[in-house]
């Protein structure tokens, strides 16, 4: 806090109340403090370790936080050199401040700490002489930023100190560091996110960053702009030699037609619109320098056009979004010496929350024009950091009210320009996300629908209802919005999208609208920044397909390679190469159309089945035709309803009604329950009872008291849900498995759970059938291909085709292999037909047969 009186509140007036401004807004007191404490606190870290950088590179001549060239301790070369009177005159101009720096090194200056407060003074003046070329990373001055510098910056174990250290000019040879730096800063954060998730917590705008930000492998980000960027120029120059730099290129099988015409390098565009610290974009420089060199450009042109012709990006965290813009200037500087004095900028649009009151959209707002559709225009960005991207703005009303706003004049309003310039800016947002490029690339944001605050939640569902599910799916609609006709997509995602229900919507638009040139199945552990089975991924490339080339596009095969065993980036990258190299299928190199698994009930991406098992699914009947399969009942709280049978008492309990009429007519209050359990075949899992006395009466109240919102007016909760097959014998199985899935036989008595889902027919030779058809091994490659996650839904059982009668032979062996089944299972004490331990049985029969002892006397 600074007192009223202090020195920096006296001669720094104007920037004072700008801090205490925006810790007001960011919630006043500890929280508002707290906030702007975080936002400097990044900002020195991205400006020290941006200089440390340029340090180790030469690029800023002095040791501006670092030691002199070749030292890995000491004081920055900028003080060593100021303590000896040589301060650069073209970056400390100011008369006053070399007067106040010279002072407290010479001693005519008192101070408690002379040397730091000379350091501080010259580490301010290097950072707005930096503000020239780099003012992403550098505020301008008068920023309150200067006043809030990291204390004790010349201690040992200052961030200087630590940033040489760890920064050594070997590591600082590849920017690539600074992205992950960055997420390593951030991990602390994204812990707490993550933890209050678990809470039950939602994501607003300052919990996306932090949840969301995850850094790319490199040899997956080649893959991405590799066959992407590199495919297209490749496509349209065959004998370019670009292709013998790109390791994970997948040439196409087959000659190409139709694809996006690219004449000159300078047409080659490519936006990342979730570009975080810059990680794909670097790449992307890399190839496309290799571009312009090929085709003869001056070296000294090539840095400004990549940055200004062929690379944009978008990002809402604006600290990632200063690394990336950062980044990219690194790479220009390393090809052309003389980089950092051209201030040319990346174009990298940091979207930021934009809103206008209604008098100021009177100013912007046509006089013949739709005055509705202006307002929403002008508004759009007002939750800009929690929506990022995603927000689409219309392409006419931008360029119309591009035209109008630059008809305006402010004059010598104050008020009026504040606000034009706003609505410039909301301008400059909207011609990121309205243009056309040939190329879109994302490592997108991943956050379910469970997580998402109201506000974003409702945004998915108006904007994105075909994958609202997740963030990262509406990025894949997104980014086939952005790459223009014939333009091309390259993605790293969840690879849920591929198999999920919840996604089918979005899987029939990339299938009709797309075509999947290439695929990489990482599944799990594809980062090792993230431990377990957390995120399973892939990483694939799109082509936007036009209408009339949609009908031979689906038939044309792309390249699929199978790297889900891998348990590590290495063991998965070395898997690709060897898949690049011999193209087999045993070791994971696969070729499928998109017409393949759009034959396929759901269209779910099973690249990996044979042509056999693929036709498979285009003969017979559903199961679901020949059966009634069913998903049970919620109780809503299993803890209040349910019991293992053993727990309660017999005489309230039924083991054996054959209707809901006989559940009734018992009086009875625990019926058995068949909630899945445990792997097991034929028969078995009869564990459970639930309270299901006066028709379900206690489970219908509490799940009105618990989910008030849910009940249908004049309705009840738990009609509808197979009720009418309660009691009635069944086919069931485990909706969740490790493995394989598991069919087994219930006879009448149960109520069935959610978990338990189940499938009826009318007659136990057909059910025996089912179960014989369930349990062999074509269902179980044919629910490996819809379901892939083994999370097996009644939909995806009942679309499994049943292709021949089951002769009557292998019903009979079903049968038997039933009765065996509930043999075993009532031989363990879990069941309510246990007897007798055989074991104990078999003991007793042996000792009853033994001969009589003869003594020996």
């Amino acid at each position: 806090m600074l007192a009223p009186a202090s020195p920096e509140r006296v001669e720094n007036q104007r920037t004072v109340t700008m801090l205490e401004r925006d810790i007001t807004a960011a919630g006043g007191g500890a929280k508002g403090k707290g906030a702007v404490a975080d936002k400097v606190a990044y900002t020195w870290f991205n400006r020290i370790i941006a200089l440390r950088f340029m340090d180790a590179n030469g690029y800023t001549g002095i040791g501006v936080v670092s030691p002199a060239h070749g030292q890995l301790t000491g004081q920055p070369e900028v003080l060593a050199d100021a303590k000896r009177g040589s301060i650069d005159p073209a970056v400390v101009s100011n008369k006053r401040t070399v007067d106040a720096i010279t002072g407290l090194l010479d001693g005519t200056r008192s101070s408690a700490d002379a040397q730091g407060e000379a350091y501080t003074l010259l580490l301010a003046e290097y950072c707005r002489y930096w503000n020239r070329s780099l003012p992403f990373m550098f505020e301008h001055e008068g920023d309150y930023t200067e006043l809030l510098l990291p204390a004790n910056l010349l201690a040992a174990d200052s961030i200087l100190g630590k940033a040489t250290s760890t920064l050594t000019a070997e590591v600082c040879r590849d920017v690539e560091v600074i992205g992950w730096l960055y997420q390593f800063y951030i991990a602390e954060r994204k812990d707490e996110v993550f933890a209050g998730f678990k809470k039950g917590k939602k994501a607003g705008a300052d919990e996306i960053p932090a949840a969301t930000q995850l850094f790319t492998p490199h040899w997956i980000v080649r893959y991405l702009v590799e066959n992407s960027l590199g495919r297209l120029w490749m496509l349209n120059h065959p004998s370019s030699r670009l292709v013998e730099q790109m390791d994970y290129y997948i040439a196409p099988l087959d000659e190409e037609t139709g694809f996006l015409t690219i004449s000159s390098p300078e047409e080659l565009t490519i936006i990342d619109p979730a570009c975080g610290s810059g990680h794909m974009l670097t790449y992307a420089f890399d190839l496309l320098y290799a571009i312009y060199e090929e085709e003869g450009y001056a070296p000294s042109e090539i840095p400004k056009l990549i940055l200004s012709r062929n690379i944009f990006a978008t990002e809402i965290d604006p600290r990632a979004g200063a690394l990336a813009a950062f980044a990219l200037t690194m790479k220009a500087r390393a090809r052309q010496r003389g980089f950092l004095g051209k201030k040319v900028g990346p174009n990298i649009c940091v979207l930021e929350s934009i809103s206008f009151s209604a008098d100021e959209l009177t100013e912007l707002i046509t006089k013949d024009g739709d005055k509705y559709a202006e307002s929403r225009f002008w508004n759009q960005f007002a939750n800009a950091d929690t929506f990022g991207s995603l927000i689409q703005p219309d392409s006419v009303v931008t360029a119309r009210l591009t035209d109008y706003l630059a008809t305006l004049d402010a004059g010598s309003d104050v008020l009026r320009a504040d606000t034009l310039k706003r609505a410039q800016r909301v301008i400059d947002q909207a011609a990121y996300l309205t243009g056309v490029y040939a190329v879109a690339v994302a490592n997108p944001p991943y956050m379910g629908s469970k997580q998402m605050n109201a506000l974003l939640s409702q945004f998915m569902k108006d904007e994105y209802p075909a994958s609202k599910s997740d963030l990262f799916a509406g990025f894949i609609d997104r980014c086939t919005n952005l790459a223009g006709p014939r333009g091309t997509v390259a993605m790293i995602t969840m690879q849920s999208w591929m198999f999920l229900s919840s996604y089918e919507k979005l899987r029939a638009s990339l299938l009709t609208k797309q075509r999947i040139t290439s695929m990489l199945h990482l599944g799990a552990r594809a980062f090792d920044s993230i431990g377990g089975e957390v995120v399973s991924s892939t990483a694939f490339a799109l082509a936007n397909v036009p209408p009339e080339a949609r009908g031979a596009a689906r038939k044309r095969a792309g390249t699929f390679i199978r790297l889900v065993d891998g348990t590590s980036e290495a063991e998965k990258a070395a898997a690709l190469s060897t898949a690049l190299e011999v193209r087999t299928e045993e070791a994971g190199f696969h070729l499928a159309s998109d017409a393949d698994f759009t034959a396929i009930p759901g269209s779910p991406i099973v690249y990996w089945l044979s042509e056999k098992m693929r036709a498979t699914f285009s003969s017979g009947a559903p199961l679901g035709e020949i059966s009634t399969p069913l998903v049970g009942l919620r109780t809503g709280d299993n803890n209040r309803f349910m019991r293992q049978w053993w727990e309660v008492s017999s005489d309230r309990s039924a083991f054996a009604c054959e209707s809901l009429q006989a559940a009734e007519a018992t009086g009875a209050r625990w019926f058995p329950y068949n909630k899945g359990g445990a792997f097991r075949r034929w028969y078995g899992n009869h564990e459970f009872v639930v309270n299901w006395e006066q028709d379900g009466k206690e489970i219908e109240e509490g799940l009105a008291e618990r989910y008030p919102y849910l009940v249908p007016a004049g309705k009840t909760l738990v009609r509808g849900q197979g009720r009418d097959r309660y009691f009635s014998p069944s086919v069931s199985w485990s909706k969740i498995s490790s493995g394989a899935p598991a069919f087994r036989a219930y006879p009448p008595g149960f109520i069935f759970d959610v978990a338990g889902t189940s499938m009826f027919a009318d007659t136990q030779r057909h059910r025996d059938a089912l179960i014989a058809f369930t349990n062999s091994q074509v269902a179980y490659e044919q629910l490996s291909a819809v379901a892939p996650t083994m999370n097996f839904e009644v939909g995806q059982v009942a679309g499994l085709p049943v292709v021949d009668d089951v002769p009557d032979e292998t019903v009979d062996r079903v049968a038997a292999l039933i009765e065996q089944s509930k043999v075993d299972w009532d031989t363990f004490e879990s069941s309510w037909n246990f007897t007798e331990n055989p074991l104990i049985k078999t003991f007793q029969g042996a000792t009853s047969e033994r001969p009589p002892r003869v003594d020996s006397n």
